[in-house]
């Protein structure tokens, strides 16, 4: 038996059949690039899911994990440690946000901000407002909560009954949001880019207008950054992009360069719904990991990886244009913004998402038909050119 078949043997053996795992096992990861059992290199589109955002085994986070550990690993929140608030003050300094809580994941960011929002409204505004208002084609997490909050009904599919006090409003339809913001709705939670959507952008004109209307009912306005935050989509926060100043946000998958974090960010005055004992978390907001959280935010401000993932980005779509261009019908749609992109092929692009991963290439396939690319933000043009003319290759082939 094969190395690669005695690992998937003993994987279905020993760990709960949720994944549907990639013909792929990885043995090392170096920058842009992993490997596999047989010594295989492949260039990685993915970076565990927009996780690794300064590449893989970055020397720089080696050194602060070796460090931090033989001096303070983890004493849960009972404690001061410098390194929470050292990384608080870093992060809030390039936002508009004025508190942060941290936590472990996305889902756990995210449910931090429906209870906060839920909790400000009684305590705060004096008002029994509970409602949280979400987006057809969403996706916050696969806790209950969450997964209620999730406009995608597979996600739901036999986890009922599931928690009360969320709706469903069709994105794009401010008529439709209107019309279910009434005195019960605390919150709108939104994704400036749908990830689990398929990478689909809000238009700026329409979550502008949600956001003002939000002011306008007096509904804290919350963005779900879990996936597009710290650089991802050419700003540092995806909603910079449009002015918002959202009352609460989350971030997580990027945030300690490889290892599970998530933090809410919310207004000062929104901050006021949570007091001593109304929220917390054993692990979140370690020292270890935020000092490595902290390496990352020194790393993209000095290297300017906002900035970075613009031109990248830019370079990509003009090499998926050229593309369509030469190859007519082959590409219907490019979708995205900086190094969170979506190749939507029009019809089922299985076969192509294969033989790129066959050919050294690694990117995610979402809804059947889109070649989802969210690199490491250090990626070079050299890389995407290669990748770019695999692709095209393979289009040809398959025309």
């Amino acid at each position: 038996m094969s190395a690669f078949n005695d690992l998937k043997a003993r994987d279905e053996q020993f760990i709960c059949n949720t994944y549907g795992r990639y013909p792929l096992a990885v043995d090392r990861a170096q920058g842009c690039h992993v490997w596999d059992l047989d010594g295989k290199r492949y260039l990685d589109l993915v970076a565990g899911i927009a996780v690794c955002s300064l590449g893989h085994s970055r020397p720089e986070l080696l050194e602060v994990i070796t460090r931090q550990y033989g001096k303070l690993v983890h004493v849960s929140n009972l404690f001061y440690q410098r390194e929470q608030s050292d990384l608080a003050e870093k992060l809030l300094g390039t936002t508009h946000a004025g508190k942060v809580f941290f936590c472990n994941s996305g889902a756990d960011a995210n449910e931090a901000a429906i209870k906060l929002a839920r909790r400000y409204m009684r305590t705060v505004q004096g008002r029994d407002a509970y409602e949280i208002l979400t987006l057809s084609g969403s996706f916050h997490g696969r806790t209950l909560a969450t997964v209620t909050a999730t406009g995608q009904e597979k996600f739901r599919e036999y986890f009922d009954p599931l928690p009360g006090g969320f709706a469903t409003v069709p994105k794009g339809d401010l008529d439709a949001m209107r019309a279910a913001m009434g005195p019960q709705t605390a919150a709108v939670l939104v994704e400036i880019i749908q990830g689990e959507g398929g990478i689909r952008p809000l238009e700026a004109d329409y979550v502008r207008a949600v956001q003002a209307l939000c002011r306008e009912r007096g509904v804290l306005f919350m963005v779900d950054e879990v996936q597009t935050g710290m650089c991802r989509t050419g700003r540092f926060w995806a909603h910079q992009h449009h002015g918002l100043t959202p009352d609460v946000f989350t971030v997580a998958k990027p945030l300690a360069g490889g290892l599970p974090m998530g933090a809410m960010f919310a207004t000062d005055e929104a901050a006021r719904g949570f007091t001593p004992g109304t929220h917390a978390t054993t692990f979140g907001g370690g020292a270890l990991l935020c000092a490595v959280a902290s390496k990352v935010v020194d790393i993209m401000l000095a290297e300017d990886l906002a900035g970075r993932a613009e031109a990248m980005g830019t370079h990509a779509r003009e090499l998926f244009a050229g593309i369509a261009a030469r190859n007519p019908g082959a590409i219907a749609e490019v979708r995205g913004m900086g190094l969170m992109l979506a190749v939507d092929l029009g019809r089922p692009a299985a076969d192509v998402w294969r033989a790129l991963l066959d050919r050294g290439f690694i990117c995610n396939l979402t809804h059947e038909t889109s070649l989802r690319l969210v690199p490491p933000l250090v990626i070079t043009r050299e890389d995407l050119d290669s990748f770019a003319a695999a692709l095209e290759d393979i289009l040809r082939a398959r025309a």
